[in-house]
């Protein structure tokens, strides 16, 4: 899993760097290697049946909303992926459900070590999860991988994605975060797990602001993902 976490970091360290078809090759990278490493985590610390559960779940449902999305504009407004991103089923690049399973997967252990209560961490879990959208969209949008019809109304500095799906976002990950509570509500070996979802926020934080051009959706994402990633940072600090 260390070996996976590591080429991942690596990965996206090399996202501002690259432009064209080569970032829309290492975007893909960076996802299979996310997905691979929380369905590896979730295997070896929990078995292979949370595993698959993990992948039916966010994968599996994560693409049956797209493909919903799609055709219907429901839960997140009426968009369209360009064919940047490889291979289509039904409207939706086949890379994408593994991103849910990606961020799904450390945002509910997060929650899982910060919250006690299983109502808190289905709803802390539901926040980091939708929460990390508000990096992930302007910045997809803006390499041009999707786009909205009608983007409004939006937050403040960030014109392209309409709020509807944000609170689309908020609710799918509700769900997936019910389900895994039926599957993984204990505490197992966590570390690495851990250090994806601080990674991710603060590399995200500074890749917006820093390197990227979107100040607005780093201010936006560090608020957001910062609800549990704050509390996560500080439980691990005082350990």
């Amino acid at each position: 899993m260390k070996g996976l976490l590591a080429a991942l970091v690596l990965a996206q360290i090399g996202y501002p760097l690259t432009s064209g078809d080569a970032r829309a090759r290492l975007t893909v990278a960076v996802v299979v290697l996310g997905f691979a490493f929380s369905v590896a985590h979730a295997w070896a610390t929990r078995g292979p049946r949370t595993a698959a559960w993990l992948v039916a779940v966010t994968a599996g449902g994560g693409y049956a909303v797209e493909a919903l999305g799609v055709a219907t504009g429901f839960p997140f407004g009426a968009y369209a992926y360009s064919g940047a991103l490889g291979p289509k089923l039904a409207g939706v690049p086949l890379v994408i459900p593994l991103a849910w399973t990606w961020m799904a997967w450390p945002a509910w252990l997060a929650a899982l070590r910060v919250a006690r209560r299983t109502v808190s961490r289905v709803a802390l879990g539901a926040v980091g999860l939708a929460a990390w959208d508000l990096f992930l969209d302007p910045q997809m949008v803006a390499e041009g991988y999707w786009t909205w019809s009608d983007p409004h109304p939006a937050l403040p500095g960030v014109p392209d994605v309409p709020i509807g799906n944000y609170l689309g976002w908020l609710a799918v990950a509700l769900l997936m975060m019910i389900a895994l509570q039926a599957v993984a509500p204990s505490k197992a070996r966590d570390g690495p797990s851990h250090t994806l979802y601080l990674w991710t926020y603060a590399s995200s934080v500074l890749a917006h602001a820093a390197f990227l051009g979107l100040p607005a959706s780093a201010g936006w994402g560090a608020a957001g993902m910062g609800v549990l990633a704050i509390p996560l940072a500080v439980s691990l600090w005082r350990r």
